[in-house]
C-alpha cells in the first residue's frame, strides 16, 4: 500500500510528496521543451507576419523561395534518415523550421545563412537547441569550392566520434543549388548523402540518361560517385514568395566504391566539363581543342579508335561508364607525352 494514502500520514507529507511529483513532472517538461524547437509553422501568413515585423521583403538575390507545406518540410528530414550520429548540415537556414525538426534526430545540425537579417530572426527561433551551430555567411568560397569555414565546421563536428556520419539536408537556395552539389563531391568532407529541395530542371539534369536533352556534364558527374533518384516533384504553390519554375526533392547517395575506380578524379572532373562544353559538336573536334598543345590529331583519333568511336561520335551518346574508360584512355596518354603522372588538362571547359 502507498504510504501516503494511510490516513494515518501526515497532511504535510502528504502534500510535499505531491508538491515534489509536481516539480519533477515540470522538470521533466521542461527539458522536453528545451529538445523541442518553436513550432513556428512555416505557414504563408506566418513568413508575411513576420517579415512585416521587421519590416523586410524575400531576398530575391539570394534565392529566398520558402517552403511552406508543412508536410513537405517533414519529407525532407525524412528523406534524409537521421541518426543521433549524424552531422548534418543545412545551407539556407530560412525561418529555421526544417533547422528544427532535423535537430529533433541528429546528433548535430549546422546550418548556413548568408542574410543577416534572417540569421537573427532564426536565431531566435533555435536558441533553445544547444545541438544547432549557426554559421552567417555564404557557404561558398567561390563557384568551384565550399567555404573552409563551412568544411571546418563539419571536420570539427566528425572528430568528436568515429561513428559520425556527414549528411547535407536543405531547402537549397536555387542560385547556389548547383555548384554546392558539384562542389561536395570533390570537398574533403563528402557526404554520405545529400537530401534536397532544388529547380525541378536541375533534378532532370542529374537523373538523365545518354542521349536525352538534359543529359551533360554533371550528370555524369554526380551519377559516377552516387545513386541520384527524384523523391518528389512540387508546384511553386508550395513555396512563399512563389518562384517561377517547378522544384523537386532530390536524394543523392554517395557511393565510395564508385569514387574509388577513378585514378584521377580531378582529371575525370576536368574532363566531363571539357567534352560537354561544345555538346552538339562531334567528339572528335572537341577532344582535339581540349587537349591541344598536349596531344597532336593523330593521337586523339587513335584514342577515339581504340574506343570504337568513330568521326560522327558524339559525347552526349556515351555513358558514364564509357566515359570514365575513356577519359583514363586519355590521361595515360597524355601522362606518357608529358612525363608527368598527375597531368591536368590544357583546356577545361567553361
Amino acid at each position: 500500500m502507498d504510504e501516503t494514502q494511510d490516513p494515518d500520514y501526515p497532511a504535510e507529507a502528504i502534500k510535499a510528496v505531491e508538491e515534489a511529483a509536481a516539480a519533477a513532472a515540470a522538470a521533466r517538461a521542461a527539458r522536453k521543451a528545451a529538445n523541442q524547437p518553436k513550432v513556428n509553422r512555416q505557414t504563408v501568413s506566418y513568413l508575411s507576419r513576420r517579415f512585416e515585423e521587421v519590416g523586410l521583403n524575400p531576398n530575391k538575390r539570394h534565392g529566398q523561395n520558402f517552403l511552406v507545406d508543412l508536410n513537405l518540410i517533414q519529407m525532407i528530414s525524412n528523406t534524409a534518415k537521421l541518426t543521433p550520429n549524424d552531422v548534418v548540415l543545412e545551407i539556407g537556414t530560412g525561418m529555421g523550421s526544417l533547422t528544427g525538426l532535423m535537430a529533433l534526430e541528429a546528433g548535430t545540425v549546422i546550418t548556413v545563412e548568408i542574410d543577416e537579417y534572417l540569421y537573427q530572426m532564426a536565431s531566435e527561433e533555435l536558441e533553445e537547441l544547444d545541438n544547432v551551430i549557426m554559421l552567417k555567411q555564404d557557404a561558398l568560397k567561390n563557384k568551384n569550392r565550399m567555404h573552409e569555414n563551412v568544411i571546418n565546421a563539419v571536420k570539427e563536428q566528425l572528430a568528436i566520434g568515429p561513428d559520425r556520419v556527414f549528411k547535407l539536408a536543405a531547402n537549397l537556395p536555387y542560385n547556389v543549388a548547383t555548384p554546392i552539389i558539384s562542389n561536395f563531391l570533390r570537398s574533403e568532407v563528402v557526404p554520405a548523402s545529400m537530401s534536397v529541395t532544388i529547380q525541378k530542371e536541375l533534378a532532370d539534369r542529374l537523373v538523365a540518361k545518354p542521349g536525352s536533352k538534359d543529359y551533360g556534364s554533371l550528370s555524369v558527374w554526380v551519377q559516377g560517385l552516387c545513386d541520384v533518384s527524384i523523391v518528389r516533384v512540387m508546384s511553386p504553390k508550395v513555396f512563399w514568395p512563389r518562384p517561377k519554375v517547378d522544384s523537386a526533392i532530390i536524394h543523392i547517395e554517395h557511393r565510395p566504391e564508385r569514387r574509388a575506380s577513378f585514378p584521377d578524379l580531378d582529371f575525370f572532373y576536368a574532363f566531363v566539363r571539357a567534352m560537354f562544353f561544345h555538346r552538339r559538336k562531334f567528339m572528335r573536334s572537341v577532344a582535339v581543342a581540349a587537349f591541344k598543345g598536349q596531344l597532336d590529331k593523330p593521337q586523339v583519333d587513335e584514342i577515339l579508335q581504340a574506343e570504337g568511336l568513330g568521326p560522327t561520335a558524339r559525347t552526349e551518346e556515351l555513358s558514364g561508364v564509357e566515359l570514365q574508360k575513356l577519359c583514363e584512355a586519355f590521361r595515360q596518354q597524355v601522362a606518357k607525352v608529358t612525363g608527368i603522372d598527375r597531368p591536368v588538362m590544357a583546356n577545361q571547359g567553361g
